[in-house]
């Protein structure tokens, strides 16, 4: 693997471009120190330089803590748990190269990864400010992939996500870089990319592959997941109704959890009051709406008994978590205040 990259300097349409070679990319990664962390450095290999940034919180800083095991060509910071937009500022501002490429702590760039960065890279004109790495997602053979393995595989045609997005450093210093606003990862890079693109950057994809392996988070994973309902209330009130079409996305569930929480909470309401009748009704609405979300999740998947469990169960509580992560972002937005 080279040390070395190739940045193009005139990018004149006519005529060979002059060439200034030199070291060009920093990758940054951040992380809040999954074991996932040594596989992505090891893949990355001695080439470019590295920066992590430890974004476990400063209270955790106990008599157990330890130092992030990286290898000592890695340059660490520490962003004391403000969240990866926060954490991959802090990466991006230190470095001093013409790009930066952030990768993911759980992702694991292919063979090759460097010299295919380095070619994604090289002749790019000075209006593309960014370039996404192809992701693959490997899910297990000879069974039909969980709701969460489905949530994850998506990744792999989603739009300029961070698990591998190379900026230039000038987009970057034009848009402020990561909003800061958006706690979690998610929607704080496809937020970055609709405002690189509107400070007039192109944005492409390259040909360097970059696998995302698939890791179970638990029982309430996609319970855990529903807190990006504020993030995407960030989405609205920063780029208006139509965000998600801006970012090649789809509309999700939120009306329907909605009803199917509406539904739930007006049939103890009228159950409280005495209506049974009423009560009852709206309990067997909620009870078909909450049976259709199950089964749109139980039916593409292995259907185990585990499978299906987690898949009833978490289906009764996803609703109004959502609803209300929605509701809590919405105020937070409106208010200016962080999350």
């Amino acid at each position: 693997m080279t040390t070395e990259m190739t940045r193009e300097t005139n990018t004149t349409p006519t005529g060979e471009p002059h060439q200034e070679t030199g070291q060009a990319v920093t990758v940054v990664v951040p992380t809040i120190g999954r074991p996932s962390l040594a596989a992505t450095l090891a893949a990355v290999g001695p080439g470019p330089e590295i920066v992590v940034v430890d974004d476990r919180p400063e209270e955790s800083r106990g008599d157990d803590w330890e130092p992030l095991p990286v290898p000592g060509r890695v340059r660490v910071l520490r962003s004391g748990g403000r969240g990866p937009a926060a954490a991959r500022n802090a990466g991006w501002r230190a470095a001093t190269t013409p790009w930066v490429v952030f990768l993911d702590d759980d992702v694991v760039p292919g063979p090759g990864w460097v010299r295919a960065l380095t070619d994604d890279l090289a002749r790019l004109p000075g209006n593309v400010g960014g370039s996404q790495g192809r992701l693959e997602v490997p899910l297990p053979p000879g069974r039909r992939p969980t709701d969460a393995e489905r949530n994850t595989a998506g990744l792999a045609d989603a739009d300029w996500i961070t698990a591998d997005m190379a900026y230039r450093r000038t987009a970057l210093e034009a848009t402020g870089g990561f909003d800061e606003r958006f706690p979690g990862a998610y929607r704080e890079d496809a937020d970055l990319a609709l405002r690189v693109e509107r400070a007039g950057f192109a944005l492409v994809k390259g040909e360097r592959l970059t696998r995302h392996p698939v890791r179970d988070d638990g029982f309430w994973s996609s319970v855990r997941f529903q807190r990006g309902n504020a993030s995407d209330a960030l989405m609205r009130r920063v780029h208006g109704r139509d965000w998600r079409a801006a970012i090649g996305g789809h509309g999700g569930r939120l009306k329907r959890h909605a009803l199917t929480t509406g539904m739930g909470l007006l049939a103890l309401t009228l159950a409280a009051g005495g209506r049974r009748r009423l009560a009852a009704a709206a309990g067997l609405a909620w009870l078909g709406l909450s049976a259709e979300f199950a089964w749109a999740r139980i039916a593409p998947g292995p259907r185990t008994p585990e499978e299906v469990a987690r898949m009833a169960v978490t289906s009764l509580v996803i609703p109004p978590v959502a609803c209300a992560h929605r509701i809590r972002g919405e105020v937070k937005a409106r208010t200016g205040r962080r999350s």
